[in-house]
């Protein structure tokens, strides 16, 4: 059995004990702590025994000509605890909260062939956007201090 917790700047310590396959990297101390003090930060997390065996991290934000939407970043489940429902609870209390914080809308990115975040985004409500929508991705760290433009 788990329980699902939307974590908050005391939380830090619940966010360093997290299962080893959760996150891409070991949680960082020093990112962890800015992330949690960041209030248009948001991350859910799914606990065993006080340890976090899932997630799910998003931004809320706002823009001059637009309502407020909710961007989910990334979901995580250990793999042992796949298949159980970890991923659709903690996606049901982002979404909670995505409302909570007056978003007008949520949305997250995944590929194509990933059948299971794919089925589990389709049980809590998701639907495939109509748009053609192409993702790009930029480098911003530099080689060089200086660079020229021509």
């Amino acid at each position: 059995m788990f329980t699902t917790k939307v974590l908050s700047s005391s939380d830090l310590s619940l966010l360093l004990n997290a299962a080893d396959d959760v996150f891409d990297n070991p949680v960082d101390e020093t990112l962890a702590r800015e992330f949690l003090a960041d209030p248009r930060h948001h991350i859910v997390v799914a606990l065993v025994d006080g340890v976090v065996i899932g997630f799910a991290s998003a931004v809320h934000y706002i823009h001059p000509d637009k309502p407020p939407e909710l961007w989910i970043n990334e979901v995580g489940v250990a793999s042992s605890h796949q298949g159980k429902g970890v991923g659709k609870a903690i996606m049901t209390e982002m979404l909670k909260l995505g409302k909570r914080l007056g978003c007008a809308n949520a949305w997250v990115l995944t590929d194509k062939n990933n059948i299971a975040a794919n089925g589990m985004y389709k049980s809590v409500g998701g639907r495939i956007s109509e748009e053609e929508t192409v993702m790009y991705e930029f480098s911003v760290v530099e080689s060089g201090a200086n660079r020229e433009y021509n």
